[in-house]
C-alpha cells in the first residue's frame, strides 16, 4: 500500500523533494507539504483508491506521513469492501 501511495505522490509532485527517498514515517510537512498540497493529495488518493475521506479524517495528522496515509486508506478501503 505504501509503495502505491509513494508512486502516486511521485506522479503528482506535491512535495518539493523525491518521495522515493523519504522513510515511511517521515513527516511530510517537514519535507515541504503545504495545506493546499495536502488537499490535492487527498483528491488524488480518493480518485486512485475510489474512496472518500470523511470530515473526521481531514486532519494534519492523517496526511503527516506515508504510514499515516496508508493506515487511513486501508481503513477506508476496508469499510468500502
Amino acid at each position: 500500500m505504501i509503495e502505491r501511495i509513494r508512486t502516486l505522490l511521485a506522479q503528482n509532485p506535491m512535495i518539493p523533494c523525491d518521495v522515493g527517498t523519504l522513510s515511511d514515517d517521515a513527516n511530510l510537512y517537514d519535507a515541504g507539504l503545504t495545506s493546499f498540497a495536502s488537499v490535492q493529495m487527498m483528491l488524488a488518493l480518493e480518485e486512485e483508491f475510489d474512496i472518500e475521506f470523511p470530515e473526521t479524517m481531514l486532519t494534519r495528522r492523517t496526511f503527516s506521513s506515508l504510514e499515516s496515509i496508508a493506515a487511513a486508506v486501508d481503513e477506508l478501503t476496508a469499510k468500502a469492501a
